[in-house]
């Protein structure tokens, strides 16, 4: 999350001058935000968690099945329709996933 915030301002321009992971990260620390250039860069890096690899593919198949039906579809249909399709996955992962990307069915 921070590194999200991070990479939002790097492309900022401030005086004339793009702004850097180090002045970021300063900034931060003085808002009581604790973190190194060195955390920011060892998370850039990193590979994606197991989970943040499974929610990008089941981000897109909720998408399909909410597009597919008019966006008409809650969490509680959308969890029923893909484990018909055969894929498994918990109702609570689909209202996650559904409240991250801002979907939300009829009511």
């Amino acid at each position: 999350m921070v590194v999200d915030y991070v990479d939002g301002h790097r492309e900022r321009v401030v005086e004339g001058k793009k702004l850097g992971v180090e002045s970021i990260c300063a900034v931060l620390n003085d808002a009581g935000v604790q973190i190194a250039p060195r955390t920011y860069w060892a998370a850039k890096k990193r590979a994606p968690s197991k989970r943040a690899a499974r929610d990008a593919e089941l981000l897109t198949e909720i998408e399909r099945v909410f597009r597919e039906n008019y966006g008409v579809y809650g969490a509680r249909k959308i969890h029923a329709q893909l484990n018909r399709e055969g894929i498994r996955v918990a109702r609570c992962t689909v209202e996650r996933l559904m409240r991250q990307k801002g979907l939300q069915g009829l009511r």
